[in-house]
């Protein structure tokens, strides 16, 4: 990797923040923490900022706003999942749009990586939780390359940063991304992507692999990193906002399902574009809320709470950051009284 993307590295240290480590309550997940290796605790530790972690708030994906809707299922998911939310209906959802940042106060332009949380509720009971973010690929193979990518980012030693891109070489495609990718002014022209394999069990059984994006409806309008600057700090917010306000605003939720080859533990690699795909339905954000007094302030978007008909698959990311979460979210509310809370908010 030439010399000119280290220090395009050094300019997006929260770009690689990106999984979602923010919410949940404490727990290790399928045995992918082992004493004298990684941890939950070391991983959330990693991920703050040098000044120390915004208190009361999640320690990544730390700036964000509330929205409630609706998920409109039209029958299709049903070929390749059982779960009940793909049944021809319509199903409440919850969620949060957000910036892949442990500072909640960041300006917008300063944080390459977006990112949507969404809990779809079913009347049996079933409910399906999914923490999606706007790259196409991930920054690294595994989730030890992902803290190692952190300590490395927070080093003052200048030939870390050089050692972990030769020993990584899948962190490339990334860096490409979120130093070429155009941006755009609005969550709304943001398509959202899983990048984890999902394991889909259909009614007979069948078993498919899975990734899936939120596709939407507002045609994307791309601009450069340098007139998104001048929208000011928190244009995402306000814009998103005003847009719902307007009207409510549409995303179809695509399932991609995998060829035998394709690869489901690494989210570095893209599946091909030809893949079989299956438009499930419409995500409808109806109504947008701050934070503070959301419906989403204590939501765990945990991705490894899902329906019956969906499990996760052998990438270990969802259980890594099950776990990351689940610590994020102990020490949040252990410091509630450090959360700035509205008038109202503060309200019994």
């Amino acid at each position: 990797m030439p010399g000119p993307q280290r220090s395009a590295v050094g300019s997006f240290i929260l770009i690689v923040a990106v999984v979602g480590f923010g919410a949940g309550a404490f727990a290790y997940t399928a045995g992918w923490l082992t004493p004298n290796s990684l941890t939950s605790t070391k991983l959330v530790d990693a991920l703050a900022p040098p000044g120390g972690p915004a208190l009361g708030h999640r320690r990544n994906h730390a700036k964000g706003v509330c929205f409630t809707g609706t998920f409109e299922a039209n029958g299709n998911g049903s070929a390749i999942s059982r779960a009940s939310m793909f049944d021809t209906g319509t199903y409440p959802v919850l969620g949060r749009f957000n910036l892949g940042t442990p500072d909640p106060n960041a300006a917008d332009p300063t944080v390459r990586v977006r990112g949507i949380g969404v809990q779809i509720s079913a009347p049996d009971g079933n409910i399906w939780r999914m923490a999606l973010i706007d790259p196409p690929v991930f920054a690294v193979s595994t989730p030890q390359g992902f803290y190692d990518l952190l300590k490395a980012s927070a080093s003052k030693d200048p030939e870390a940063m050089k050692g972990f891109v030769a020993a990584h070489p899948e962190f490339g495609p990334f860096v490409e991304w979120a130093t070429k990718a155009p941006w755009t002014a609005s969550y709304a022209e943001v398509a959202f992507n899983s990048l984890n394999a999902f394991i889909f069990t259909d009614g007979s059984g069948a078993e498919h692999a899975v990734r899936w994006s939120l596709r939407p409806e507002a045609q994307a309008v791309p601009m450069t990193a340098e007139d998104f600057a001048k929208l000011g700090p928190n244009h995402l917010e306000e814009e998103i906002t005003q847009r719902v306000a307007s009207s409510p605003q549409r995303w179809t939720l695509v399932l991609t399902v995998a060829d035998p080859s394709d690869p489901t533990s690494d989210p570095t690699k893209a599946w091909p574009p030809w893949r079989r795909t299956v438009e499930a339905g419409t995500l409808v954000v109806q109504k947008i809320e701050p934070e503070a007094d959301g419906p989403c302030r204590d939501i765990n978007f945990d991705p490894t709470i899902l329906p019956d008909g969906i499990k996760v698959s052998d990438d270990p990311f969802p259980a890594a950051r099950s776990a990351a979460y689940a610590r994020s979210y102990a020490l949040r509310t252990s410091e509630a009284s450090d959360y700035p809370r509205t008038e109202a908010s503060a309200k019994p």
